[in-house]
């Protein structure tokens, strides 16, 4: 975000070095577009607005949500089966052999920490999708927030939430939010879709399949921007295995 912001001010100062901004004491008094009676050569912006409100924002966020949702109701089917799972092989223990059961209980132990392991992936997969809509919405918006930053006659754009006070009349973000979705959409296009492979928690003998994750509960392939599309955040933990 800061990283944006920054951008924002070098594009600014640009564009006003190719005379595309009027000079600060030229636009005192001149009427402007959005800032009512008079331009500004400084203007304001909510970026969190910004991107929350555009259609691009809200398509991402919808995205993300169902993407969420998916893989939280996926690591409740994998919890429900390993809580079974572990009860069962609790229950065996009195009738087992001590190695037998230790055989057992280690297998089981590894395919709980290899189901942890591809759930916590996917779940940080979903954060770096969220991340890199962020980063395509902003180098796609740039041009146009110059666009806007020339008709205002303004220097440079400001993020208001790091402004101690500053008068309303400066502020661009609605005008921002109006152009982008005018100029750019929801901008999905270039979008890797978000999938989760249905689970496949198997048995308690299944252990992990062959190439060492739990069944389907493997990553999807990253799309062409180079992260992984999974599901989203706040998985629950399977239960901790029957190591005892």
């Amino acid at each position: 975000m800061r990283r944006a912001a920054r951008l924002i001010g070098a594009a600014a100062v640009a564009l006003a070095a190719l005379g595309g901004a009027a000079p600060a004491q030229d636009t005192a008094a001149a009427p402007g577009p959005s800032t009512g009676s008079f331009r500004s050569p400084i203007l304001t912006l909510d970026q969190e607005r910004l991107f929350a409100e555009t259609l691009w924002g809200q398509r991402a966020r919808k995205r993300i949500e169902e993407a969420s949702a998916a893989l939280a109701a996926e690591n409740r089917t994998y919890e429900e089966q390993l809580g079974q799972e572990e009860q069962a092989l609790t229950a065996k223990r009195k009738t087992l052999a001590p190695a037998e059961f230790r055989k057992e209980a280690d297998a089981f132990d590894a395919r709980v920490t290899e189901i942890r392991r591809t759930q916590d992936a996917k779940e940080r997969g979903i954060s770096q999708v969220q991340e890199e809509e962020r980063k395509r919405f902003y180098a796609a918006a740039l041009p146009v927030m110059g666009e806007v930053l020339r008709r205002n006659g303004a220097l440079v754009v400001l993020d208001s939430r790091a402004i101690f006070l500053a008068a309303d009349a400066i502020d661009v973000t609605d005008e921002m939010i109006a152009e982008i979705d005018a100029k750019l959409g929801a901008g999905g296009d270039d979008a890797a879709p978000l999938s989760i492979p249905a689970p496949d928690v198997g048995t308690a003998g299944d252990a992990t399949a062959g190439d060492g994750t739990a069944g389907d509960g493997t990553i999807p392939d990253p799309g062409p921007d180079g992260v992984h599309p999974p599901g989203g955040g706040g998985a629950t933990e399977p239960p901790a295995g029957a190591g005892n």
